[in-house]
């Protein structure tokens, strides 16, 4: 006779084995290897650099500046679990398992759930967080914190990360509630820095007496056991065949655009993409986020008192930044956002270069809006605002080239009607994207480091600032050879488009 356990152990084997298979057999295996490489070394970077800080924020915080360590990490703690939310609703995965061919199968719905739900326990977002709190709790036991309340600490703040976890699957597709936490986060921060309200002075001591009484430790267990439980009949209660099949109804609105006829045939694809933005969900989401590009800067040019970024050339690298949102969020990824319809297009007589000066005009347009929407960087000083003008000449006559190039290696389908997983996923990066995506960063440096050594800081400036002006004036000449590429990559986009997970 099997037991519970076992049964258990033996269906989430199979799910994992499925979705392996499912996984080496789809379009996204040749490049997901080359990804996979890449995103261990990165998730070993950020591993070292969490295990520095854990062991060595006590030293810091102590000696330093003189504060006591644990409390002050229990102040701002609030921030910590706040940002978790934030930063996991733009970049965290959700727990996607095709279901639809066990629903028709003698499987129990609650294993298929517990599975895609236990899957997103081994997240990096959530381990993340151990090379930073196991290292501070093991400095802080060394330094006579006593272990048992050090423990029941650590316990409560393992339980509010998976709280954050399963939060964002819950609030996943409610733009509402993540704007009105991002917003309140927001708040909060500007009262405390302008003296108005600290909300730290509340929330400070809860976290405190995770510590100093470890019977309340049992608290964020409980609401991660709630939580989980919410996230689970979330799920269960939309896992039926016909589930998302009844149309939603909604008032059109027709949009004109006349006003961009005047671009000949280029306008047709041109008020294609504003329609496209306006219209969906994916796209919303996308603009927004190159909105928050706009304050980029802010990391550079606020506090400068470690020295670490004072160094001209990290201007050139933000104002890369500040005015290139769009062009890094929606260019990245042309023609993906035309996947639905793209072998239709690809049907007509649609002649490339019409489509890609569309894309590119897009792209010239949104990063001048930036560049004039970022003139509040004056104020930090005319060369500051010098850097974010020139990354903008720097943005339309080279990196805008460069986008649409990369984009013709990036075959990722797009569900426009979908908020999740605005940067793309694993389908969205190979080898060839990768290397074209590093001369978008390190050339505008690497010219700025040679023109300053010869002329200074404005012969930097001006030396990223005439590669940029040569590009624009050799469109025509890129232009050919980036056709060329489409046109060659043609057929491969549209079998990659066919693949549907």
């Amino acid at each position: 006779m099997i037991s519970l356990r076992e049964l258990s152990t033996f269906m989430f084997l199979r799910f994992f084995s499925l979705q392996w298979k499912s996984f080496r057999r789809s379009a996204a295996f040749s490049s997901g290897v080359i990804t996979g490489v890449f995103y261990v070394f990165g998730g070993l970077y950020f591993a070292a650099i969490f295990t520095i800080l854990g062991f060595g924020s006590y030293f810091i915080l102590d000696d330093d500046m003189g504060v006591e360590p644990l409390s002050f990490i229990n102040k701002h703690l609030i921030y910590a679990a706040s940002f978790w939310i934030v930063w996991r609703f733009f970049v965290q995965k959700m727990p996607v398992l095709n279901i639809q061919s066990f629903l028709i199968l003698p499987v129990k719905i609650n294993a298929v759930v517990h599975y895609a739900l236990g899957r997103t326990v081994f997240s990096f977002f959530n381990i993340g967080n151990a090379f930073f709190f196991i290292p501070f709790s093991i400095v802080l036991v060394k330094n006579g914190y006593p272990l048992a309340q050090v423990l029941s600490w650590h316990l409560a703040i393992l339980a509010i990360v998976y709280c954050t976890n399963y939060l964002n699957i819950l609030i996943n597709d409610r733009n509402d509630v993540f704007y009105t936490i991002a917003t309140t986060l927001v708040l909060f921060a500007l009262f405390q820095r302008y003296a108005i309200f600290d909300i730290t002075l509340y929330t400070g001591p809860v976290f405190d007496m995770f510590y100093s009484d470890p019977i309340y430790a049992l608290i964020p267990w409980l609401c991660l056991g709630l939580i989980y439980r919410f996230t689970f009949m979330h799920f269960k209660n939309r896992m039926y065949l016909d589930a998302g099949l009844q149309p939603i109804k909604k008032e059109a609105q027709e949009l004109r655009l006349n006003w961009l006829n005047r671009f000949g045939r280029t306008s047709i694809f041109i008020k294609n993409d504003i329609k496209l933005i306006l219209r969906n969900k994916r796209s919303k989401t996308t603009l927004l986020v190159s909105l928050f590009f706009l304050f980029y800067g802010f990391f550079f040019f606020i506090d400068s008192s470690s020295g670490m970024y004072e160094a001209p050339v990290w201007k050139i690298f933000a104002g890369i930044f500040i005015s290139g949102g769009f062009l890094f969020t929606f260019g990245q990824y042309v023609p993906s956002w035309d996947s639905a319809y793209y072998p239709l297009m690809m049907s007509q007589n649609i002649v490339y270069r019409e489509y890609l000066n569309a894309k590119w005009s897009m792209v010239t347009i949104a990063t001048i809006v930036s560049a004039v929407l970022a003139s509040f960087y004056i104020f930090f000083g005319w060369e500051t605002y010098a850097a974010v003008v020139i990354g903008a000449i720097y943005n339309i006559g080279v990196n805008g080239h460069l986008v649409l190039l990369s984009g013709a290696y990036i075959k990722t389908p797009i569900d426009l009607t979908s908020t999740k997983k605005p940067f793309g996923d694993k389908q969205a990066f190979n080898a060839k994207s990768l290397l074209l995506t590093l001369p978008k960063l390190v050339l505008p440096m690497v010219l700025y480091f040679v023109g300053s050594f010869f002329g200074g800081p404005w012969g930097g400036y001006l030396t990223v600032g005439f590669v940029g002006i040569m590009g624009y004036f050799l469109k025509d000449k890129v232009f050919d050879k980036i056709e060329q590429v489409y046109k060659s990559e043609k057929y491969k986009t549209l079998n990659a488009y066919k693949q549907t997970k």
